[in-house]
């Protein structure tokens, strides 16, 4: 019942008198105190919301006193809505002024069926092209109204992702994505309408519904290039997916690990020569020959190799040359040391002569003081 009334409502009436029409079409004929007491309302309500839709024409009157009322049968009553309707519309279109603003902010919409209900509209308006990038829930949602964009004469391309849903007539690109995670996060679709008006949205997941539309130049480039190298990308694969795989994993992921899960960036990034692994080909060399002098040690586990013997006797030799050479030194200075002390000897043979000497030289004075002596007696 509930339903009903809501629909009465978006034709024009308002809710008690949707409700006092439902009272009539399931009772028959009533008089105002019967509906109030059904409804459990006022009568002064009932008789105001009862005059106002025997004046819609809605509702028939009889006279005498108590006052009975009779519904009108539903489908006079919709042919009549209808009409008014379709006046109503006519009139605004013709006179309502154009707008020929440029939609270049972004608008937002919030909710399952404001975005969808949007979508369908900005379908049926286009001319030239559409490209959409759907994952198949939503690709299923707008079929019709996609299948009604050829019939149009508008080019329509679609890069749909999942399971694939057959639209005749379209020409669709399959791709593979991580299903598990965009579930979570809500799956994103585009539509770009005539290169012009770009939706970017997001449904389902933990998040609602919500989608952006706008005209701004720059996002209607990011869109068209984001699909034309899905188109490019669709067009590998399908040449060369074996290869392709073979060389930079499933979905490009060795190509994405490069830029997004690497070990630390180089300090100078972009370096020609650089390993997708992020190290250098010198770096790499390096590496290289630490192994091989590894390698050649392990081949000799308990003996030691020639080359390193040869460095061995080589440094024995220079030990014992070093130590001759050292035990010559302190041989020279033994004999400096006997040289010093011959040196010493001689010194004090020196200092004895001249002691002699000395002593010879005092004797002479007195040898003469005797002779002189001697003389002086002859005399």
């Amino acid at each position: 019942m509930e339903d009903i009334h809501l629909h009465l409502k978006n034709l024009g009436f308002t809710d008690l008198e949707a409700k006092c029409l439902h009272v009539l079409a399931e009772c028959g004929t009533q008089t105002g105190y019967e509906i109030a007491k059904q409804l459990g309302v006022s009568r002064s309500n009932v008789y105001s919301a009862l005059q106002k839709l025997a004046e819609k024409g809605a509702v028939l009157t009889s006279h005498g006193e108590p006052t009975h009322y009779q519904s009108v049968p539903i489908e006079e009553i919709g042919e009549r809505v209808e009409a008014e309707l379709l006046a109503s519309i006519r009139y605004v279109k013709e006179h309502m002024p154009k707008q020929g603003a440029h939609r270049s902010e972004y608008f937002s919409l919030e909710g399952d069926a404001k975005v969808l209900d949007r979508i369908r509209a900005e379908l049926r308006k286009a001319k030239e092209e559409v490209l959409c990038d759907l994952w198949t829930h939503e690709a299923q949602l707008l079929k019709e109204e996609l299948l009604q964009v050829p019939a149009q004469g508008v080019r329509l391309l679609v890069s749909t992702i999942g399971d694939a849903v057959p639209l005749s007539g379209v020409h669709q690109f399959l791709h593979k994505r991580d299903a598990g995670r965009s579930e979570r996060k809500g799956r994103k679709f585009t539509l770009l309408i005539d290169r012009k008006l770009a939706i970017i949205g997001t449904r389902g997941g933990d998040e609602p519904t919500l989608a952006m539309l706008t005209e701004h130049p720059a996002m209607v480039d990011v869109l068209l290039n984001s699909f034309w190298r899905e188109v490019v990308i669709h067009e590998l694969q399908q040449d060369m997916g074996g290869k392709l795989e073979d060389k930079y994993g499933k979905n490009f992921k060795k190509i994405i690990q490069k830029y997004t899960e690497g070990k630390e960036k180089d300090s100078q990034p972009g370096i020609v020569g650089t390993s997708p692994e992020g190290k250098s080909t010198e770096s790499k060399a390096l590496e290289g020959r630490t192994q091989e002098s590894k390698s050649s040690e392990s081949k000799f586990p308990e003996d030691k190799s020639s080359e390193g013997k040869t460095h061995e006797g080589l440094a024995d030799e220079g030990e014992s040359a070093e130590s001759k050479s050292n035990e010559s030194k302190s041989n020279e200075s033994k004999i400096d040391g006997s040289k010093s002390n011959e040196g010493k000897s001689d010194g004090s043979k020196s200092n004895a002569s001249k002691s002699d000497e000395s002593k010879s030289n005092e004797e002479k004075p007195k040898e003469g003081k005797v002779g002189e002596g001697k003389r002086k007696k002859k005399k």
